[in-house]
């Protein structure tokens, strides 16, 4: 059984900064992509980026650029999403999702494995 638990959210003003991480387990976890999304209470999850463990490209949602930046580190099996300059808009629940196979994609029905989300809050 594969895991994916998200942490790191929280509160926080306009223009600070969050750190989110998720930590994938399991005893058979093996994955190509990692990827995070974010649905704000009455929308539909949108994606907000995406890392190949093997590759150093990173993809990111036009409205996060310049602001957010994901990481990873393989040893630990974990992926980070730094998010700076929040805005009020970014506040939404933030889901880790991984993929088993290539390509990269931006679809969150495309992926097999997906955390149970962190909520982010900015306030005005």
């Amino acid at each position: 059984q594969v895991q994916l638990v998200e942490s790191g959210g929280g509160l926080v003003q306009a223009g600070g900064s969050l750190r989110l991480s998720c930590t994938a387990s399991g005893r058979t976890f093996v994955s190509y992509a990692m990827g995070w999304f974010r649905q704000a209470p009455g929308k539909e999850r949108d994606f907000v980026a995406a890392i190949s463990w093997s590759g150093p490209r990173e993809y990111y949602a036009d409205s996060v650029k310049g602001r957010f930046t994901m990481s990873k580190d393989n040893a630990k099996n974990t992926v980070y999403l730094q998010m700076n300059s929040l805005k009020p808009e970014d506040t939404a629940v933030y889901y880790c999702a991984a993929k088993s196979a290539s390509p990269i994609t931006l679809r969150w029905a495309n992926y097999d494995y997906r955390g149970q989300g962190t909520q982010v809050t900015v306030s005005s």
